[in-house]
């Protein structure tokens, strides 16, 4: 009994990633908005890098700009009407999303001190 039980469920959990791939709602307003809960108050306000520069490590932050150049891999130099920080952007932040120095973007993450530096670790970037 045992040995089955564990048949069926090796079974299960082995098809369960190729059945989460799969499917999804293809017929008649498959496109409508999901209805989903959660929070529709003020969220974190947006900062400016200066004031960014000054909060502690791990406080969250909204920054409005320009990312105007690379600087390494998933480093760039973010600039405000305030200054200039820079921003870790991990390759999967940006989900096909194409940025350019000429546009503005929405930085949404947290700051990251360390001794002699402070950046942005960011969590969700888009355009406004």
């Amino acid at each position: 009994m045992k040995k089955y039980i564990r048949v069926i469920l090796l079974t299960a959990v082995a098809t369960a990633p190729a059945l989460a791939q799969n499917g999804g709602f293809t017929g008649p307003a498959a496109d409508a908005p999901a209805q989903q809960g959660g929070f529709t108050g003020p969220g974190v306000a947006t900062s400016t890098v200066e004031q960014a520069k000054s909060m502690r490590d791990d406080s969250q932050v909204v920054l409005e700009g320009n990312i105007v150049r690379k600087l390494g891999h998933e480093l760039y130099e973010f600039r405000d009407n305030s200054g200039v920080i820079n921003a870790d952007i991990d390759d999967k932040r940006w989900r096909g999303l194409t940025v350019s120095p000429e546009d503005r973007v929405r930085l949404e993450g947290e700051v990251d001190k360390d001794w002699n530096s402070v950046e942005i670790d960011v969590k969700k970037i888009s355009k406004p």
